[in-house]
């Protein structure tokens, strides 16, 4: 997998997949007709529909652009992303974007991300809940649990994020290399939460995109319930690591008080 592209940002898009079949094809068109100088990573969990092998018969039809990083099982769609920024970083792109492969999240603002990236960010969130971004068609019991974990994450963990959820994004490969993947352990919601955070401890930039966002037309949604309850409990969690038990650990060099 080579980098090419022409423009001043090399981005790499990856897209995590299980069973995406139904979608993939038309992902991949709509992401080479809204930025024709990015390249794709397909980080495939071992789809039995052949979903890989449709990725890969799309990228030789189209001349190239397009990997596919083929996995044994399904492992999580955070260490999906781990493995895809390492493979990034090491054929040194600029730029790694995240983004699903149910067409929840459209292409057409990919270059917006990578835009803000390219000005100076080092994380831009395609975010729901700045103005211009939209939720079409989501029950109301939806939108306010989803309002309200983000606003509970900002909260407990001081985060100036609207929408730290979100799955579509796009990292600076420099901000990626100060983050120690190995040690990101949250999955789902839990990873987004997680990432965006450590981004705001490095002192990064962070901004937010709107989008609209809409629920997968075809396939099974792979989020549940108990991965968002999940993620609250690891929020909960670094906030207490990080705003209580950091603060009562003795000086280092210090056995005693001082006379």
């Amino acid at each position: 997998m080579r980098p090419r592209t022409v423009t001043a940002v090399k981005p790499l898009i990856v897209l995590p997949t299980y069973n995406e079949a139904e979608n993939i094809l038309e992902v991949l068109d709509r992401v080479r007709e809204a930025v024709p100088e990015a390249d794709v990573l397909v980080v495939d969990d071992g789809s039995p529909d052949h979903t890989a092998d449709l990725a890969e018969r799309w990228g030789a039809a189209h001349g190239g652009g397009v990997s596919v990083l083929r996995r044994a099982s399904k492992s999580g769609l955070g260490s999906a992303y781990r493995a895809g920024f390492a493979e990034g970083l090491a054929q040194g792109y600029d730029a790694l974007i995240e983004m699903d492969s149910d067409l929840s999240h459209d292409p057409a603002a990919l270059p917006a991300l990578i835009s803000a990236v390219d000005n100076g960010a080092d994380l831009a969130i395609g975010s729901r809940y700045v103005p211009g971004g939209a939720i079409p068609a989501w029950p109301k019991h939806r939108e306010y649990l989803s309002r309200g974990g983000n606003r509970y994450a900002a909260f407990m963990l001081g985060l100036q994020v609207r929408d730290a959820t979100a799955g579509f994004r796009c990292y600076a490969a420099s901000m990626l290399e100060r983050i120690d993947l190995d040690r990101i352990v949250a999955d789902g919601y839990g990873f987004q939460i997680e990432m965006a955070y450590e981004v705001a401890r490095q002192g990064g930039r962070i901004v937010e995109v709107p989008i609209s966002f809409t629920d997968r037309v075809r396939g099974t949604s792979k989020m549940s319930g108990k991965i968002v309850v999940e993620a609250l409990g690891l929020v909960t969690w670094w906030a207490v690591r990080d705003r209580v038990l950091r603060r009562r650990r003795p000086v280092a060099g210090r056995s005693g008080p001082r006379r």
